[in-house]
């Protein structure tokens, strides 16, 4: 290397202590420890001439880094990019769905290259499919006292304020079910942070036998969830994709046996498929075929009258549930529509009863983009929809990696000039209830009272749909006033 580039005219030395190798791109000198006695840190010791007869190379298992040929066998059995014994409950693909490769096409065009015509034939199904659905849904706008100082802290920006919001909504409708309860468990999906266990743990303060499993694909920083040290509730985070997760392979639950509450805010397109396939399909199912009784009936029936009276003055006795089932019930936020995949859908089968397709299902969510992308007509109206998509941005960033706002390539596209603003924004619209309607379907042919209504203001988030379910032997949902 070109000692030129290790001292640059003008440039200050390296601290001490730290590497002398000077960064190009970043015009200072690499602040890497290094050993005593040498000059250079482990990545930069080619740039060393006593250096020079040992040879570095890219790490086979993760080319960002480098290492000594020499010493190649000791790192792989160290890197941090090796692969790493997989749990008991990781099973590959169990919540993937089939795969039918001859259903899909090898490519399919963007929406900006289809012709005019082949459009409004899509529009056209589109509308034919979403006949006789209810395409206005319920405004079931609620909140929680356990977040009313949060919400009334002047400290708190727009972001913060937002989220405490759609979180204080999420934890209203939660208790409208009638889920929060003690001798509950709550498998937060897409966990990120883990703030809405979090509040749900807050809520239920010192409810017997809660535990919460958080459960999010990559590593977050600024969890909350290490924070808790109450002796009745218990924290439990899973890194692993959803796909993946075989919840009664968790020692937790197949211990405790309790009743599982399935919870997520904004929980990403295919994400959402994912969990309702892992909560109804292979976790319900499969406790179900073991016939196993759960701690949390066990203990409704062995409990004696002085309990039972106990929990009543506490206003916990309704939260028990008369009839045990393995899934208590689901409240997840839904969002982007457009990352959602054919082979995951859960709502496959509702699809084709409709006539439509993989190829249909593609360029469906692809539109529905259309209901949050935002429609330029004016340079104010620009501005404006560029401030909401940075807010909604904000919104999704900081609990869930994938979930939130996201601007998609079809978003950015010339749309055809024969649809008004309003109108594609229907369409998404459109879109977005079609797609949730077969998670319905799906969900009541699993036995689940399903429902799907507006949890927040579209000012707060423009992805404020909230799925809601409850097994059919349930008692329903109390009316809100």
């Amino acid at each position: 290397m070109a000692a030129s580039a290790l001292t640059p005219h003008g440039t200050a030395f390296p601290e001490e202590g730290r590497c002398g190798y000077f960064v190009e791109k970043k015009k200072r000198f690499c602040r890497m420890v290094v050993a005593a006695g040498k000059r250079f840190c482990g990545e930069h010791a080619g740039a060393s001439e006593e250096e020079n007869a040992r040879k570095r190379i890219l790490c086979p298992l993760d080319p960002k880094h480098t290492v000594y040929e020499d010493q190649l066998a000791k790192h792989l059995k160290k890197c941090n990019s090796r692969e790493k014994p997989k749990p008991d409950f990781f099973i590959q693909d169990i919540n993937a769905g089939l795969k039918d490769e001859t259903e899909i096409p090898d490519q399919l065009v963007p929406i900006s290259s289809l012709s005019e015509e082949q459009l409004e034939n899509l529009i056209k199904k589109l509308r034919k499919a979403c006949e006789g659905l209810n395409c206005t849904l319920k405004d079931q706008i609620m909140s929680h006292p356990a977040l009313h100082d949060a919400l009334n802290d002047p400290k708190n920006g727009d972001s913060a304020a937002k989220h405490l919001k759609q979180q204080a909504s999420i934890l209203g409708n939660i208790e409208n079910l009638k889920l929060l309860g003690p001798r509950r468990c709550f498998v937060e999906f897409g966990a990120g942070k883990g703030k809405l266990s979090h509040w749900v743990d807050i809520a239920l303060k010192d409810a017997e036998k809660v535990h919460f499993i958080l459960v999010e694909k990559v590593t977050t920083r600024f969890k909350v969830d290490g924070k808790h040290r109450k002796k009745n509730s218990v924290f439990e985070r899973l890194q692993i994709d959803i796909q993946h997760l075989c919840l009664n392979k968790i020692p937790l639950l197949s211990k405790e046996k309790l009743p599982v509450v399935g919870i997520g805010k904004h929980l990403c397109g295919v994400a959402t498929d994912l969990a309702l396939r892992c909560l109804v399909e292979t976790y319900a199912a499969s406790c179900e075929e073991r016939n196993e009784e759960p701690l949390a009936k066990r203990i409704k029936n062995d409990k004696t009258e002085k309990e039972i009276n106990t929990l009543a003055k506490e206003g916990n006795e309704k939260n028990i549930p008369e009839k045990w089932t393995p899934v208590a019930g689901i409240v997840i936020a839904l969002c982007c529509h457009h990352r959602c995949d054919w082979r995951h859908y859960v709502g496959k089968e509702y699809f084709r009863a409709l006539g439509l397709g993989a190829v249909d299902f593609h360029y469906f969510q692809r539109m529905s983009s259309w209901a949050t992308c935002g429609m330029r007509k004016t340079t104010l109206e620009a501005s404006n929809i560029s401030t909401k998509r940075r807010d909604e941005q904000i919104d999704g960033s900081e609990e869930h990696h994938d979930g939130g706002y996201r601007v998609t390539d079809d978003s950015a596209e010339s749309l055809p000039g024969f649809l008004t603003v309003e109108e594609k924004k229907k369409i998404g619209h459109l879109c977005k209830l079609l797609i949730d309607q077969g998670r319905i379907k799906y969900l009541q042919q699993k036995g689940f009272s399903p429902a799907l209504q507006y949890y927040i203001e579209p000012l707060v988030s423009l992805e404020n749909v909230l799925l809601t379910a409850l097994p059919n032997h349930s008692s329903p949902p109390e009316t809100s006033a």
